[in-house]
């Protein structure tokens, strides 16, 4: 069956005000909530009022994407194309950490790519290991329709305290006004962690910016530092720690 076709945002570039949420339930339970902000960005129009490729407060580099190129968009659409998804010839929306005042770090980008007559045919998950690693899970099928689940083994390390093993399961539900990415984890005893990304969405503008900015100052950077807290706050509860492997060999599982 055909995904249905959604009211998409409006063809500009968006910025999202909302929280990120993470929930360990094994062997020690763990949980935070954060507010956040990330861009929306439907890369096939021109014209973005959000700096690209240059210092500022909050910008865009398209070399933070991909293989590192200075053209996000072409290698989003070789990627679709070699994987046979030619019908996907509507906007290409990217869910996306900023960089800050010339820095970031992006756990997980994703693309959304849609027909021209608005249906969702892929998703694609970019996600980066604090080892300057990355790696894209491509999400195509039926059940990529609104909060229904599509699943996706998991092959790359994200975090030294979950083993490269069992499979993700992810929900999104894009519309006009809000984006929600849900990816929970699962091993062979169930759900093991939780998280997920949302935001009310409103057009990018130097005051919507400013104040993003302001309300969660260096962002970015008090990304990274979370994660590190975290991991020691799981080491001092016992949680089992495991080495990190090598990197999977093909840079896209489907």
């Amino acid at each position: 069956m055909a995904n249905a076709p959604v009211s998409l945002p409006a063809p500009q570039a968006m910025l999202a005000r909302g929280q990120v949420w993470h929930q360990r339930l094994r062997p020690r339970q763990h949980q935070f909530t954060y507010d956040t902000y990330f861009l929306m960005l439907p890369m096939r129009q021109a014209g973005w009022s959000v700096p690209r490729r240059k210092w500022g407060l909050i910008t865009f580099d398209d070399r933070d994407h991909g293989e590192g190129g200075r053209d996000a968009l072409a290698w989003i659409e070789s990627l679709l194309q070699r994987e046979g998804l030619h019908d996907a010839d509507g906007e290409i929306w990217l869910q996306t950490y900023p960089r800050v005042l010339g820095h970031a770090f992006k756990p997980v980008s994703f693309w959304y790519a849609y027909s021209a007559s608005g249906q969702l045919l892929a998703v694609v998950a970019e996600v980066n290991n604090t080892f300057g690693e990355r790696h894209c899970y491509l999400l195509t099928g039926p059940d990529l329709q609104p909060n229904q689940a599509i699943t996706a083994s998991k092959v790359f390390h994200v975090s030294p305290f979950c083993r490269v093993e069992g499979h993700y399961t992810f929900r999104f539900d894009v519309s006009a006004n809000r984006v929600l990415a849900r990816v929970d984890l699962h091993d062979d005893q169930g759900a093991l962690i939780q998280t997920s990304m949302s935001g009310q969405l409103q057009p990018f503008t130097a005051r919507a910016a400013w104040a993003a900015f302001w309300a969660t100052p260096f962002m970015t950077l008090g990304v990274v530092a979370r994660i590190h807290w975290h991991a020691l706050r799981l080491v001092l509860k016992r949680v089992p720690f495991f080495h990190k492997p090598d990197a999977p060999e093909r840079f896209v599982t489907r």
